[in-house]
């Protein structure tokens, strides 16, 4: 079949000089020796055409692509709203309550356009002078050339804006496209600024709504809905209405290849939350869920740890000093560092799981033998059990979460360019990716898009129903890791290490996990690893929160010292007799 269109074309290979050329699935021709794909297609007989039915059209001098019309004048700041507005929409659909929207992110929405001087402000932050471009007039151009930054001057009021009267004045305002503002946003002294909106502080703000709210939605969830495709984030800008036409510039502020991650929109929330100057969160009480206390069930329920795990987790807690409710509350003059509500939980067990179990390569497998012989019933949690089949739920689930990935489509239908001469190479790179997917789409058998699942608070699903990644091992009781002293229910485990505590000065030091992970226990650092998996990120960044709990316990161990009970004595006296991995607690 292939011989009947190829026949005329008697042109060799460029790559082999073979003149033996197919036609593939999408109509291209193709080197049968090389496999090398060519510009060149089949051609189309039209069955329906007739000869003399059709009529010719004049070729004008005109440019071939027209622009569409109906384009409006519209700012920035116009289309970071609606993306939050669809974000926001889309949360509302997963199940969080109205109010986190119209009492929360509208409201902080506000004050952030107040703040940043773009808008409800009599002294904005510049002044925009307009020039309507022509319909044969570069994009780019007109835009630099319409765009006069603000003066520098302190102290200088600027005159309000002529966006509405330009507009109005000029008839040739419907055929322009792509925001006003666009220069004068990427504008060396605005960007030094700061202040200015950005696709990832879209996610910061959304991430402080959820939290005035109160809603039970942690940062970590917030970035899986939005890895998974629930929230909108890349290629978010197609959502925009047909009227905010986006080109040139635009691309360089509204285009996103990747997701960011957990450290970064943390960071910028941070920003966020000094920029606007709020006044002091609703408070984080023990009977909100974001509270440890209640989040730690919920991950102890996703990692298949026992249920009587959590108690030890409240005591550690307690003794921490992170049970009250100043410490999970923003308040810029109190406690002016944003919470960390997630990576505190797990840091919580972490560290209840050093305690009991001692997680030095050597106490947790002699307590699992020693629970082993004393288990006849089989209703005692055995911490070898446990991880061999973690471990196998852990590789499952990373490998369907890259599988995941390789499938997922990061191409836009409409992808952005920042310049005319760059379009050319985005839409040969669409061209290819789609040739790439369809591809794969053969080779694996299924769409090459993915399916989007129903979205989950839990990464794992334990039970005896078809479809769970194993046993649940909720139920298993610890009365074979822990002993009755003095009638107080005492681990058995009598030691417990622990690195340098000394905190380092964050403004010049970053963490040391790369340089101490090779000296760290190994079961220690695969329990980092299951709990960034649960969280989704870096160990590094687990790690240092874990310290930070550690200092905590500590310190107050050490002042409570002298009044301390015999059971705590007794641990102490063992630390020293038998010194562990790294510094012991004194």
């Amino acid at each position: 079949m292939d011989d009947e269109h190829t026949a005329w074309y008697k042109e060799p290979c460029a790559l082999c000089s073979a003149v033996d050329w197919g036609v593939s699935d999408e109509g291209r021709f193709y080197c049968r020796s090389c496999h090398t794909v060519i510009e060149r297609t089949k051609e189309v007989v039209d069955s329906t055409f007739t000869p003399g039915s059709n009529r010719v059209s004049t070729i004008g001098r005109g440019p071939r692509n027209k622009r569409t019309e109906g384009g409006r004048q519209w700012m920035i700041c116009e289309g970071f709203q609606f993306i939050l507005r669809n974000q926001a929409d889309a949360l509302l659909r997963l199940g969080v309550g109205p109010s986190f929207k119209d009492e929360a992110l509208c409201e902080l929405w506000r004050l952030y356009l107040q703040k940043s001087r773009q808008a409800y402000t009599h002294n904005p932050v510049r002044t925009s002078r307009f020039k309507v471009r022509g319909p044969d007039s570069d994009s780019e151009s007109a835009a630099e050339s319409s765009v006069m930054s603000a003066s520098e001057t302190d102290g200088e009021t600027n005159p309000p804006s002529t966006i509405g009267s330009t507009a109005e004045s000029s008839s040739e305002w419907s055929q322009c496209s792509g925001s006003v503002d666009a220069v004068s946003y990427l504008s060396p002294r605005l960007r030094r600024s700061r202040g200015l909106m950005s696709m990832k502080k879209t996610l910061a703000l959304i991430h402080l709504a959820l939290t005035w709210s109160r809603e039970p939605l942690t940062l970590s969830d917030l970035l899986r809905l939005v890895n998974e495709g629930h929230v909108p984030y890349v290629n978010a800008y197609e959502e925009l209405p047909d009227e905010m036409k986006l080109e040139g510039k635009d691309a360089l502020l509204f285009r996103v290849e990747s997701v960011p991650s957990h450290q970064l929109v943390h960071k910028e929330a941070q920003s966020l939350v000094l920029l606007l100057q709020l006044p002091a969160f609703p408070p984080i009480s023990r009977q909100t869920l974001l509270h440890p206390a209640l989040l730690s069930l919920r991950y102890l329920t996703d990692a298949n740890l026992p249920d009587e795990l959590h108690p030890w987790v409240c005591r550690v807690m307690e003794r921490a000093g992170m049970a009250d409710q100043t410490l999970h509350t923003f308040d810029r003059l109190s406690h002016p560092v944003l919470p960390l509500y997630d990576v505190q939980a797990a840091a919580l067990i972490i560290v209840t799981m050093k305690l009991i179990f001692g997680l030095d390569d050597h106490a947790e497998w002699d307590l699992s033998n020693q629970t082993g012989d004393l288990d006849d019933s089989g209703n005692l949690f055995n911490l070898r059990r446990w991880y061999r089949l973690l471990r196998a739920a852990l590789t499952r689930a990373q490998q369907r979460r890259d599988h995941d990935v390789a499938r997922k489509q990061w191409i836009a239908e409409n992808p952005l360019s920042s310049s005319k001469r760059d379009k050319r190479v985005v839409v040969k790179r669409k061209r290819i990716a789609e040739q790439v997917q369809i591809c794969f789409q053969k080779l694996s058998r299924g769409p090459a898009g993915g399916e989007r699942g129903d979205p989950s608070s839990f990464r794992f699903c334990w039970g005896d129903e078809d479809g769970a990644d194993g046993p649940s091992l909720h139920h298993k009781k610890l009365s074979g890791v822990l002993t009755l002293q003095h009638n107080v229910l005492t681990p058995s485990n009598s030691t417990y290490w622990h690195p340098a505590l000394r905190a380092c000065n964050p403004r010049t030091c970053r963490s040391h996990y790369s340089d101490v992970e090779a000296t760290l226990p190994r079961t220690f650092v695969w329990l980092l690893q299951l709990f960034c998996f649960l969280l989704d990120v870096k160990p590094a960044f687990l790690y240092e929160e874990v310290l930070k709990v550690e200092r905590r316990v500590i310190n107050s161990t050490a002042a409570r010292s002298p009044e301390t009970k015999t059971g705590t004595r007794t641990r102490t006296r063992a630390q020293r007799r038998t010194p562990q991995r790294g510094q012991e607690t004194g």
